[in-house]
């Protein structure tokens, strides 16, 4: 039989807000070059025999929370059906790095809010043209952020920042 957890114990999700304010500069870099790749990345999810899986995917920053939706059966959203855990990395089209580039780990949720898919649907249509409103999702994947790094050309060394929730940001240098 399953324990429910004390309400003291259950873990808040961190938003794109939160994250953000822990960690400017990744959530910068992931920002600048998610809009200077039309927002196109690579998701990272455990294939069923545990080896990994890259797949492109255009995440949103949607409402405060990181959406990673797109065509329904899918291998990689199967992938996440069985496994949540994720990564989301900028495409890198720099072998310099001289643009930055970030990667966030987290676990997605299934987000089973109509109108929360509504708006989305409503914005996405007004910014790409994208007409899905009136569609159903199911799964509408949003991720929990369990840390982040980011790798950037500064002063001719390799900053590389990292962060995880709480600890705020820290960076590593590299000649």
């Amino acid at each position: 039989m399953k324990r429910a957890l004390p309400l003291g114990n259950v873990k808040k999700m961190i938003d794109w807000t939160q994250f953000a304010t822990e960690a400017p500069r990744i959530s910068e870099i992931f920002r600048r070059r998610h809009a200077a790749t039309a927002k196109l990345c690579l998701l990272a999810t455990i294939r069923s025999d545990g080896s990994p899986r890259i797949s492109p995917i255009e995440p949103n920053i949607f409402e405060d929370q990181l959406v990673l939706v797109g065509m329904p059966g899918t291998t990689k959203f199967r992938d996440l059906d069985r496994d949540p855990r994720f990564c989301v990395h900028t495409a890198t089209t720099d072998p310099y790095v001289g643009e930055g580039d970030a990667k966030l780990w987290g676990s997605v949720v299934n987000l089973q809010d109509k109108e929360f898919h509504h708006r989305f649907t409503d914005e996405l249509f007004r910014d790409q043209g994208l007409d899905l409103r009136g569609d159903e999702f199911d799964p509408f994947y949003v991720g929990d952020i369990a840390s982040a790094s980011s790798v950037e050309l500064e002063d001719n060394r390799l900053r590389i920042t990292i962060w995880k929730p709480g600890e705020g940001e820290r960076a590593v240098f590299k000649n």
